[in-house]
Parts: structure tokens; C-alpha cells; sequence
């Protein structure tokens, strides 16, 4: 069956763009520019766990707590040194301001396989786009200086909505951007819940990348499964 699809939302992080090197490496790099010496590991461990933490205290970046996310950012970033025994609070601030740089740059993110001719494939064939995404302001530069940003009508983050994923109310206000109704639309992204689940459940279409050896997740049909992106143009071209 058709599915008469008029627009198509991306998620970006691990749907469009990766990080080149894990978060604990290039943090690692840039504290040692700075004459700091901290384990990528140690680092690594110390950001997910920070990560973690201001993340349930400060949901969306801290929107509604009088936070801006740039300074929810420097946050996270100076306690994961600190928690792995960095204490040079003047260097902290320095490399917390040049990592938060450093990630609006294309040397921090790669394009995931099929990404740029899925998308190139998806506007020849005239279907209206846009962006989904749990981020910050800065995803306007990171899509711009990856290229990416003149695919999309819309770049939606949850900074800018107010809501996060799996709210629904992220995916309404995509669905006003895009002038569409949500029989109209699909999503495709890589979290279960916050991508296939939350748009399926706001009435939208939904395809869920999925790479090929990444362990047993939750049952998705396999029609809504891409094992890469390229896969895509079938799912929604029959």
C-alpha cells in the first residue's frame, strides 16, 4: 500500500550525524592542549554519569529552570573533570568554553552511512523535511557546517519547543511546521521510545534505524526496521 507521505522528520544524533571519537577522547585532547593530564576513560565514565544526573535535574537543557543550555553544557562539562580529579578551575572554564565550541564544528561529527544520498533522494522526490531532535540551539550550525541544514524546511530541538522526546507535543509542533497531518508524515530516528514509539503514537508513520549486530531490542515490525538508511526509499517508495 501507498503510504502518501507528504513530509519526513529526522532525528540527527546517531540517524544523520555521529560524533567522530567518543565524548571521554576529545575531551581528553582539548584538557591536554591545555596542560591537563585525564584518562579518556576515566573522563568518559565521568560524563555519563554527569550526563546522567544534570539531565534528570534539569530535563531539556534546563528550559524552565532558568537555565540556558549553554550554560547547562559548561556545567556538565567542568564536573565530568572534576569528577576525574581535575581541580584548575581556571583551566576548567577555558577547555568547558572551547569543548562547547568544538562541537558546533564538522570536525566533531561524521554523516552516517547513506545519509546524504538518502536525503539528496528524498527532496528530488519532493517530499517536505525537517529536524526532530532532544538538542540545543547550536544544531542549526552543526547542520549547516555538516552540509546538511539546506535538506530541511525546519529544524526543530527541544530547546526551542519546550518539550523533549517522547513528548508528543514536539512532534505537534513539527506537524504544524511541515503542514502536515500526521497520517501524512514519518519519522525515522534510532531510540526505540523516543523516536519509533513517540511518533507512533501521535498517529505518525515511523521507521527506526537499526544497525545490523546491535543486539536484540524491543519488537518493531520488520518493515519499520532500516538496518541502514539506504533503506529507506523502499520502505516509503512501494
Amino acid at each position: 500500500a501507498m503510504l502518501r507521505l507528504r513530509l519526513l522528520t529526522w532525528d540527527v544524533k546517531d540517524t544523520l550525524l555521529r560524533l567522530r571519537q567518543p565524548v571521554g577522547q576529545s575531551y581528553a585532547a582539548e584538557a591536554r592542549a591545555q596542560g591537563l593530564q585525564v584518562q579518556p576513560e576515566a573522563l568518559g565514565r565521568s560524563f555519563r554519569e554527569v550526563y546522567g544526573a544534570q539531565s534528570r535535574r534539569f530535563p531539556n537543557y534546563g528550559h524552565g529552570q532558568g537555565l540556558s543550555s549553554r550554560q547547562w553544557w559548561l556545567d556538565v562539562i567542568k564536573q565530568s573533570f572534576r569528577l576525574s580529579g581535575v581541580l584548575d578551575e581556571a583551566a576548567l572554564t577555558k577547555v568547558a568554553e572551547k569543548l562547547y565550541r568544538d562541537y558546533c564544528s564538522s570536525h566533531s561529527w561524521e554523516m552516517l552511512p547513506g545519509a546524504a544520498e538518502t536525503l539528496n533522494r528524498c527532496r528530488e522526490l519532493g517530499f517536505r523535511m525537517g529536524v526532530v531532535s532532544n538538542f540545543d540551539s547550536r544544531l542549526e550550525v552543526i547542520l549547516s557546517q555538516c552540509n546538511l541544514r539546506h535538506h530541511f524546511e525546519f529544524v526543530l530541538t527541544s530547546e526551542a519547543a519546550g518539550f523533549a522526546k517522547p513528548d508528543g507535543r514536539i512532534f505537534e509542533q513539527a506537524l504544524r511546521l511541515g503542514g502536515a497531518r500526521p497520517e501524512q508524515a514519518a519519522h525515522i530516528g534510532d531510540d526505540y521510545s523516543r523516536d519509533y514509539r513517540a511518533a507512533r503514537a501521535m498517529g505518525m508513520h515511523s521507521f527506526l534505524l537499526r544497525p545490523a549486530g546491535q543486539g536484540p531490542g524491543p519488537e518493531v515490525p520488520p518493515e519499520h526496521v532500516l538496518p541502514t538508511l539506504s533503506h529507506l526509499l523502499a520502505r516509503i517508495e512501494k
